[in-house]
């Protein structure tokens, strides 16, 4: 699984190229793809990715007992 860290790696690297890029279309479409990539760092943050141990099923597939 990819993690935040490298989410935030790529942002960086394409904000820094945008900056250094002329054409200001280019630099645009960096800076909307490193917008997208703060999207996916937010959607990490708000998921648990606390690790199951092997034997132990998401709560979402597990059958109710009652």
């Amino acid at each position: 699984m990819i993690g935040r860290d490298y989410f935030v790696r790529q942002a960086t690297v394409l904000l820094n190229l945008a900056k250094t890029i002329k054409d200001p279309t280019v630099s645009a479409a960096l800076i909307a793809k490193a917008a997208d990539l703060k999207l996916q760092v937010d959607e990490i943050g708000e998921r648990d990715l606390t690790p199951l141990a092997p034997d132990v099923e998401p709560l979402a597939r597990k059958a109710r007992v009652l």
